[in-house]
């Protein structure tokens, strides 16, 4: 088992959702992430989607987090990371600060 990964990920926030300045609600953030979702899906780019929606820093760069180790991330992000192929992307995931999508690069 891996002890470390490297991912990238698109975050959409929402209102209330943890260190949020978003204005969207919850529900306008899901339908948003399960469109984005459905792009990539189609073969749309994971780093051009990242940099035009995602709400963290990282969408400036692809979305990429670099490197991250167990304890690092939260729960349900950590697990999803490290449960993914090299290569592949998780459907949506939700933590305390919205929603994700997660690509394992490596």
């Amino acid at each position: 088992m891996a002890n470390t990964v490297q991912a990238s990920h698109i975050l959409l926030m929402y209102q209330g959702s943890a260190r949020s300045s978003a204005t969207r609600s919850k529900a306008q953030a899901q339908q948003l992430i399960g469109e984005i979702g459905q792009q990539l899906a189609g073969g749309a780019d994971f780093a051009s989607l990242a940099a035009k929606h995602s709400d963290c820093p990282s969408g400036k760069s692809g979305g990429d987090l670099g490197s991250f180790g167990r304890g690092q991330m939260v729960k349900p992000f950590e697990d999803t990371a490290f449960a993914l192929d090299i290569g592949a992307t998780s459907g949506v995931v939700e933590t305390d600060f919205g929603f994700h999508i997660i690509k394992r690069t490596a």
